[in-house]
């Protein structure tokens, strides 16, 4: 469903896409020639190679984008440079229900056409640290939706040396990203991490 609606929004929204699941395109080179690198799912411990990783931090710290979606955050804990860029490790998923989502920061470009809280269905996650104070916080849980209290941050932005970073949490169902409001949010995002 990703790979549909990411090649679905393109065209109609100026960008290429370009899918793999060929580690061997992060390489110093193909990525001279990408402007946003989204790790979309993606999971473990991705076998990359010191080159690879390199090649990833230094083309997002040279100018580059980055979106990472849902378990982007899930993804290279033996990368602590990977962490900093997707800016927090997962946790758990302590709520997979009916949630409230709270659009936090409005100005931000990333925070696309939301300016009302919703609702969806969804796996929600939890992080090893809270980010925030590291990273601009865009959405978070209403922590009152899921019978607890806290602070939940799910989407953020933020500067990575030259570049461009930005992590939505939300994105596990398919008809996740079916919804325009989340299509939403991934396009404003996509055009914020370009830097266009």
């Amino acid at each position: 469903t990703a790979r549909e609606v990411m090649n679905t929004l393109a065209g109609p929204n100026g960008f290429l896409v370009t899918m793999t699941e060929d580690l061997g395109s992060i390489s110093t080179d193909r990525l001279a020639n990408t402007d946003v690198i989204m790790f979309a799912l993606t999971s473990g411990e991705l076998p990359f190679t010191p080159a690879q990783r390199n090649a990833l931090i230094d083309a997002v710290n040279g100018g580059k984008g980055f979106v990472g979606v849902h378990s982007a955050t899930d993804t290279l804990y033996e990368f602590p440079d990977y962490g900093r860029l997707v800016g927090a490790y997962f946790k758990e998923h302590p709520w997979t229900q009916q949630a409230r989502v709270i659009p936090e920061d409005l100005a931000h470009p990333a925070t696309g056409l939301i300016r009302d809280a919703f609702t969806l269905e969804e796996e929600f996650y939890t992080f090893r640290e809270n980010p925030r104070g590291r990273v601009q916080v865009l959405l978070r849980l209403d922590p009152v939706s899921v019978n607890t209290t806290g602070d939940y941050p799910l989407a953020w932005a933020q500067s990575f040396g030259s570049g461009r970073s930005y992590y939505n949490a939300l994105g596990h169902f398919s008809a996740t990203w079916r919804d325009t409001r989340f299509q939403n949010q991934l396009i404003a995002a996509i055009r914020w991490a370009a830097n266009k």
